[in-house]
């Protein structure tokens, strides 16, 4: 009978433990950049807006979650993210293999390709690797953009920068000869009075180790009801419209991809 009763304090010792361990989802902390437009930037006056931003607020809707948006350098987004100053990074992260080794990742929200950017009076004839040999190429430091160059466009002198804009600064003033990011991004920035110096010079055919499967969120490992919650609810808002709704209010084509 004693055997019994341990037993049975046993069993509501562990399950008083898994109870306490149990995450409350009812707001979520939802960790972005702030410095991607148009998918995430600051207005002057400090508030965050983009197409990530919309997306996000969208599925904490469609989930009845508040959320609550943390800005973080590029470079330090996945570490916020494990050591617990947010719950999940929306900031056009790109699903690849080896961020998979530190985080999960939802199913993608989105996908365009990377393209190349060149002052408009340039003479540089094609994207490939043979036409970039020796130009100075930005990029963005930590993303699937920088790699792409380093691994397909090696005969370019790269130079890696903390965000786009510090890139943006260099090429309009004459200090490198070229960028290379996703085409939305750029197409974006060319259309303001900054980005008048420059035009696309073309787009690249993405490569599926090094750009993955498209922007996903990134969740932690552990977090596997949180990662259900967001793929229901994306699944919701591209069945309901209200995807194509913030897709239309940024872009004059369908972002999501095949």
């Amino acid at each position: 009978m004693r055997v019994l009763r341990m037993a049975a304090a046993a069993v509501a010792v562990l399950a008083a433990v898994g109870g306490a361990q149990a995450k409350d989802w009812s707001k979520v902390r939802i960790g972005t950049e702030g410095a991607y437009p148009p998918f995430n930037s600051l207005t002057s006056d400090g508030q965050l807006v983009g197409f990530d931003v919309d997306i996000a607020k969208a599925l904490c809707e469609e989930m009845k979650v508040e959320c609550e948006f943390i800005t973080s350098d590029w470079d330090g987004i996945i570490p916020g993210l494990q050591a617990g100053k947010y719950d999940a990074i929306i900031a056009s992260m790109s699903i690849t293999d080896e961020r998979k080794q530190k985080v999960d990742f939802t199913n993608k929200y989105y996908n365009t390709p990377p393209a190349i950017a060149v002052p408009k009076d340039s003479t540089i004839a094609g994207t490939t690797d043979a036409d970039l040999s020796g130009i100075a190429l930005g990029a963005q430091s930590s993303t699937t953009h920088s790699n792409y160059a380093e691994e397909k466009l090696g005969s370019a002198d790269l130079k890696l920068y903390p965000t786009p804009d510090e890139y943006k600064l260099d090429i309009a003033s004459g200090r490198i000869d070229a960028v290379i990011d996703d085409v939305v991004v750029l197409s974006d920035w060319l259309e303001t009075e900054d980005g008048a110096c420059c035009k696309i010079l073309g787009t690249l055919t993405p490569d599926p180790v090094i750009n993955g499967e498209g922007a996903g969120i990134a969740i932690r490992k552990d977090d596997v009801e949180l990662k259900d919650k967001f793929n229901a609810a994306l699944e919701a808002i591209l069945a309901n419209g209200k995807y194509k709704e913030i897709n239309d209010k940024y872009f004059t084509f369908d972002v999501y991809g095949g």
